[in-house]
């Protein structure tokens, strides 16, 4: 089956994460998916297939060569709960440049000047919705690659390799995906998600990431006789926000600039809540971020009162750079395979965070690669067939025993 194949199939089914679930996974559709691939997993002859209690599918390809190391490929099947995830109505087609219309009934287009990853997609294949859904390839473009590359490893006897781990897992999008992850049973000397953009890319520098939440606690009275009494939580919230620098936030940021992310503000005059992100690349400065959002609240705290604000900081994950530098033939494996595929390797820093961070600190170190898949969280998502064929050989050549 060809990769845009699985891809269209995988995408059919709506995975969307939810946060407000504590349960794992956060969703029941995860469930197909995951059926469906352990389903799949066993037709094309994978070892030791199964989904255990929390929907963590895993899978094995025996090595066929000696002295080769065994290699994990692994990728998320949730998808982001930014927009819908479906009904979704997906097509290929072949981009002949400029803006792609996606429903002209609505006018929903994809514009060129707004969309530079278009510039080299001239002549190439598309896979995009009808600008009403996201397309899922987050992560579904890597699980598709992976379940390909297993179908060619399976049916290929000439292809030496070590042992292959694969693993799929649930709910990557709302910070947990490798939470439960069966790191021992996995059995990987190392190993790569698949979850990333362009196919020249590696990744191993992610964010430093925590999440905040305040509770503001105010008091509320008649409008009428409240001189000197009331205490408005949604303006002390406001208070609070306007303390965090102005040009720290995501959209005046890149690289490997960090932020304060206000994701949700919610309130009325006796309790607000507020709730952020804080992401850095570099260790010492998150730690300062989360310092200072410590200060602001102990400062409000001593002007309006002890206990007026409540903050709950909570790390997520940190930076895989460390622990990957541990292990430098891991990257050296994959910048190998990237320039034997006839692309220029680009090591990019990730303005994000992915499975490989949390695996990397429980001793599975995990660099991320492309999937040929762009916008990502958005309703202009798209996918490109050519790079997600390119993706697979690069897993070929990454698994295949030196």
């Amino acid at each position: 089956m060809q990769v845009e194949e699985r891809f269209l199939r995988y995408i059919s089914i709506d995975t969307t994460s939810d946060e407000a679930c504590a349960d794992c996974p956060s969703s029941k559709s995860q469930w197909e998916l995951a059926r469906m691939l352990e389903k799949e997993m066993k037709e094309l002859g994978l070892s030791d297939v199964r989904v255990d209690e929390h929907c963590y599918v895993y899978g094995f390809i025996p090595a066929n060569a000696e002295n080769a190391p065994a290699i994990g490929l692994i990728a998320h099947m949730d998808t982001s709960d930014a927009v819908p995830g479906g009904p979704m109505n997906a097509r290929i087609l072949r981009y002949a440049g400029g803006d792609v219309t996606l429903d002209a009934d609505k006018g929903i287009v994809m514009r060129e000047k707004d969309y530079p990853s278009l510039a080299d997609k001239k002549g190439k294949d598309l896979i995009v919705t009808d600008g009403s859904t996201l397309l899922g390839a987050d992560d579904k473009a890597g699980v598709a690659e992976i379940m390909t590359f297993c179908e060619y490893a399976l049916t290929h006897p000439e292809y030496r390799h070590g042992k292959i781990c694969v693993g799929f897992t649930p709910d990557e999008e709302i910070g947990r995906g490798a939470d439960l992850f069966d790191v021992a049973g996995f059995g990987a000397d190392f190993a790569y998600t698949l979850d990333g953009g362009k196919a020249n890319e590696m990744e191993y520098e992610n964010f430093n990431a925590a999440a905040a939440r305040i509770l503001v606690h105010g008091f509320s009275i008649h409008p009428g006789s409240a001189k000197n009494k009331m205490r408005n939580a949604v303006r002390l919230a406001m208070e609070f926000d306007a303390m965090l620098p102005a040009d720290e936030r995501p959209e005046h940021t890149e690289g490997y600039e960090g932020f304060y992310h206000l994701t949700d503000f919610r309130g009325e005059t006796q309790q607000a809540e507020l709730r952020y992100i804080i992401r850095d690349h570099d260790r010492q400065k998150f730690e300062q971020r989360k310092q200072r959002m410590q200060k602001i609240a102990a400062y409000l705290n001593e002007k309006y009162g002890d206990g007026a604000f409540e903050l709950t900081l909570k790390d997520s994950y940190f930076n895989m750079k460390e622990k990957v530098q541990e292990k430098p033939e891991v990257i050296d494996r994959a910048v190998n395979a990237i320039r034997a595929c006839g692309l220029t390797p680009a090591c990019v820093p990730i303005r994000g965070g992915t499975d490989g961070a949390t695996l990397s600190y429980k001793g599975l170190v995990c660099p991320n690669l492309g999937t040929g898949s762009y916008n990502h969280h958005g309703v202009f998502e798209y996918a490109c067939v050519q790079e997600m064929e390119t993706m697979v050989e690069i897993a070929k050549r990454i698994a295949a025993a030196d």
